[in-house]
């Protein structure tokens, strides 16, 4: 009989509840070569994990069921920690079954699993690409072995995803929930850059395997060959004036209100604002500490007189410890947690066309952009590495030569505008 090997931080669901939710598995070695994972999830039971190591500094990774963070264990679909630690051992058993006779075929699921893993122990979280892959990879493409795809079969694949309607937010275990698509070449804009930035994640699994196991992926020219759509990243930047932006705040509860006028002041964006603590704000230098963004760096946000004086009033005599904003009954501000009461705001507001909550994010860069901010500026204070976002989409929105030297010296015909012709409104 296998040993149980115990964690305290792991095997029961009280000292699960005490880890931070992120994307990367808390492991635990269970046997040589074999790890036990726990992923902590926000406001859902986690996952247990198997990591099995491969050879060449490489590891596999497999789902292996549910944690009983919220349910009592089944030893099927839902398992406690000793159950999970059964089931890792039976992956290990049967893993080296198969090594022993006939090698296990790479899939492409099995690639981009581990193309996932890596991302979650090695770059910032995989949150995003793990759910293009379930929701869009591994149903068409994940049961294909990785040397019998063919780029005919990747395009269909990447022009059927543009087909897709808008799935919409669903009850686990109940079946996918879709809204009905637009046909407007903006709603067709989103579905192409959609499908864009889930090729991106097959083509970064498939491209990592081709380094790493080149007996196994000799070529890459079937992937290499299928291009993106054209102009589909171009986005459309909405953002508020800065009577839209009084509006909206006076529309708000008291405490999302503070939520948006934080927004309003920093462009920083709502994970960011959601973790912020007390302690965060700098009086002395009028800075706000971002400690982990997007990215996985921190950086300062530097703020306005009229934002250093807005933290100051928000913070003052508070422990520095202390979630910066809270919801009205003390609790933190969670994933989604801002969809419900920025629509209602809005609505209040008669703000048309409606604005989500990033968009308080595009409302700060843009009107600092259209203000004169250089654009580096901007990129530094927004947290980008370089200023090819920004300028991407706030570039057209800065003072320029061209821009001043047509206003100025461009011919104007004098034309009146005749009075007996009425504007017809809609």
């Amino acid at each position: 009989m296998a040993r149980k090997v115990r964690d305290k931080e792991l095997d029961t669901r009280e000292a699960r509840q005490k880890l931070t939710a992120r994307g990367k598995p808390y492991w635990r070695a269970i046997e040589k070569g074999t790890h036990l994972g726990y992923r902590r999830l926000k406001g859902r039971a986690g996952t247990w994990w198997a990591r099995h190591y491969v050879g060449n500094q490489e590891y596999t990774t497999e789902s292996v069921g549910e944690a009983d963070d919220f349910s009592d264990a089944d030893g099927v679909k839902i398992l406690d920690y000793w159950q999970a630690q059964k089931a890792a051992r039976a992956s290990m058993v049967t893993r080296a079954h198969t090594a022993a006779g006939k090698s296990q075929p790479l899939t492409v699921a099995r690639v981009v699993e581990d193309y996932l893993d890596f991302l979650d122990t090695n770059r910032k979280s995989g949150e995003d690409a793990r759910i293009r892959y379930e929701a869009f990879i591994k149903p068409d493409l994940g049961d294909i072995e990785v040397n019998k795809l063919t780029s005919d079969q990747i395009s269909k694949w990447h022009v059927a995803l543009t087909r897709k309607p808008p799935r919409l937010r669903t009850k686990k275990g109940e079946a996918q929930n879709y809204n009905d698509p637009d046909k407007d070449p903006e709603a067709l804009r989103r579905r192409r850059a959609t499908a864009n930035r889930t090729l991106t994640v097959l083509k970064a699994a498939l491209n990592r395997a081709w380094r790493n196991k080149r007996k196994m992926v000799p070529s890459d020219d079937e992937w290499r060959s299928v291009e993106p759509f054209e102009n589909a990243d171009a986005a459309r930047v909405r953002y508020l004036s800065i009577a839209e932006a009084k509006r909206l705040v006076n529309a708000c509860e008291p405490d999302f209100r503070r939520l948006v006028q934080c927004a309003l002041e920093t462009g920083a964006r709502y994970g960011e604002l959601a973790n912020l603590r007390v302690k965060d704000f700098n009086r002395d230098s009028g800075t706000l500490a971002v400690p982990v963004s997007k990215t996985g760096k921190p950086r300062h946000i530097v703020l306005t007189e009229d934002g250093a004086k807005f933290f100051s009033r928000l913070c003052a005599g508070r422990s520095g410890n202390e979630l910066m904003l809270t919801k009205a009954d003390g609790s933190q501000w969670e994933k989604s947690h801002q969809q419900r009461p920025m629509d209602e705001a809005v609505e209040r507001a008669k703000i048309s066309p409606a604005i989500n909550f990033h968009g308080l994010r595009h409302t700060w860069a843009s009107l600092a952009v259209m203000e004169g901010v250089p654009l580096l500026v901007v990129a530094k204070n927004l947290g980008h590495t370089d200023t090819r976002m920004v300028e991407k989409h706030y570039g057209h929105l800065a003072p320029s030569y061209i821009a001043e030297a047509i206003r100025a010296g461009a011919p104007r015909f004098g034309f009146k505008i005749d009075k007996k012709i009425a504007e017809m409104r809609a």
